[in-house]
């Protein structure tokens, strides 16, 4: 492993979610720990793991996962790497898809399904309760309250202890207040793809944690400039600049940076570090 200054994550602030969870601002996305196309285990299990390792040691304590991917292997590789984790470590996944294959996904929001994969899931992560469960995607053959209404279950069951939604729009946003309280989205969010511009505002209006997947993204031509124009005078890279951009974006931004290799992790970590004033945060934001 490299050298990493000890808690390097907590440069990023904290962020509480739900009122008891409090972590750093910097957290880790453990889809890329699995195979190719999400699918079946890692080249190295062994490396994906000391990933894993690395990423908590370096400060990071909350991971984001999903049973569905692999399926199951991100899970797996999470327990094998850290249990019995060490205090203040939040494990967070989702349930909602089925998988057939390399890159291949459909929705699925039957409350069956759902109480099956989050059993599955307690028992791979060797926990008795998951601290946050996300819906992972809305199903369009399910209705909505159906597919929430059973995590409410779930968690009135103590099998969760706060619930989160994934891929939702503003609308569904509010339909799911109404039927469970909601302490997170996450959506689709970077310095190129800001479709979520809403939901992101609507989740600092309320106070809820916004996890942006894809956080880093790819940028147009022009965008790819300004980002490089920046990341020379801070001396780091133009993908730091994003993460650094989201950050200043608000602070109840918490990115989830994902890789399966270590010298990659300790880039995305040092982008916690990186502090843009707000003349740097508008000529990026308005590019």
């Amino acid at each position: 492993m490299t050298d990493h200054p000890r808690n390097a994550a907590a440069a990023a602030g904290t962020l509480t979610i739900g009122g008891d969870l409090t972590v750093n601002r910097l957290g880790f996305g453990a889809m890329r720990i699995v195979g190719t196309g999400v699918w079946g285990p890692p080249p190295d299990r062994e490396r994906a793991k000391n990933v894993l390792r690395h990423a908590v040691a370096s400060g990071v304590n909350f991971i984001d996962t999903a049973d569905s991917y692999g399926p199951n292997v991100s899970e797996e590789l999470i327990a094998e790497a850290l249990a019995p984790y060490p205090a203040g470590l939040v494990i967070a996944t989702k349930g909602g898809f089925l998988r057939s294959g390399p890159d291949e996904w459909e929705p699925d929001g039957r409350p069956a399904h759902l109480r099956e994969v989050l059993e599955g899931s307690l028992r791979r992560l060797r926990l008795e309760r998951i601290d946050l469960y996300q819906f992972h995607r809305p199903d369009p053959k399910v209705p909505y309250a159906e597919s929430l209404g059973a995590l409410a279950e779930m968690q009135r069951a103590g099998k969760i202890r706060h619930i989160g939604i994934s891929n939702a729009s503003v609308e569904q946003l509010a339909q799911a207040r109404a039927i469970v309280p909601i302490v997170s989205v996450q959506n689709r969010y970077n310095y190129e793809d800001r479709s979520s511009e809403d939901v992101l505002d609507a989740c600092a209006e309320a106070g809820l944690a916004f996890f942006p997947w894809a956080p880093v993204g790819g940028s147009s031509p022009l965008k790819q400039q300004v980002l490089e124009r920046l990341a020379r005078g801070h001396s780091a890279t133009p993908l730091q600049i994003a993460l650094a951009w989201l950050l200043k974006r608000s602070p109840v931004v918490l990115p989830i940076p994902g890789t399966g290799s270590i010298a990659h992790l300790d880039q995305n970590i040092a982008a916690a570090a990186i502090h843009l004033d707000d003349a740097e945060f508008r000529r990026l934001s308005d590019a």
